[in-house]
């Protein structure tokens, strides 16, 4: 099995600050999808079939938070669900995105901080590929929560690296001690590259928010 290093995702994994971060996504966009899919990068397609589990197609509008170039866009679109946005920091990685054609709205925002939308505003919000090294912070999830509707849903993956380290568990114990979401599904650990990058794992999370 091929244990190919990624350059550019090495030196994302390797930014130390929101700057260092967005510089690394810019110099990689135009080559992202060709290098990450030609390492068998199954993450935006996988997620949706948590999203297919939980969320009717008719449920309302879903956000794809950390949306990238927008890979998992289509395949929603495919799936029958009717209006869906996208957010993310990196200007040049939503210009590909919008080039795509599947989302009803795209805005540039960041995980971590307030973001642009009302309470409740989404019947749920999946994200992959974002908690992870070097990327969106643990808390991002509050303001994630506060967008999405009760009884919609969060689906979500998480780097088992940054899963301790990041405070992800204490994160989620709040949020279930404050109310705001309960836990429905953990999965096993699984690979986010069929081909390359051994190393990668993820494992998805789903919670309903109260």
């Amino acid at each position: 099995m091929s244990e190919r290093k990624s350059e550019g995702l090495a030196k994302v994994y390797a930014s130390k600050s929101d700057a260092e971060l967005t510089s690394a996504y810019a110099a990689w966009s135009t080559d992202y999808d060709r290098e990450n899919l030609s390492s068998g990068y199954n993450l935006p397609f996988m997620i949706t079939a948590w999203v297919a589990r939980y969320l009717a197609p008719d449920a309302g509008p879903l956000l794809d938070a950390g949306c990238g170039t927008g890979l998992s866009g289509p395949y929603l679109k495919a799936l029958g669900y009717g209006t869906v946005e996208g957010l993310d920091f990196s200007e040049e990685m939503l210009a590909l995105a919008q080039k795509r054609g599947a989302y009803d709205l795209l805005q540039r925002a960041t995980l971590g901080e307030e973001l642009p939308w009302p309470d409740a505003h989404f019947s749920g919000f999946l994200s992959t590929g974002v908690f992870t090294e070097g990327h969106a912070p643990a808390k991002s999830l509050f303001e994630l929560c506060r967008i999405t509707r009760p009884g919609g849903y969060g689906i979500f993956t998480v780097r088992d690296k940054v899963f301790d380290a990041g405070g992800f568990a204490e994160v989620f114990a709040e949020l279930a001690a404050l109310g705001i979401w309960q836990a429905v599904e953990e999965s096993p650990l699984w690979r986010s590259y069929a081909i390359d990058e051994p190393d990668v794992l993820v494992r998805t999370y789903v919670f309903r928010i109260n």
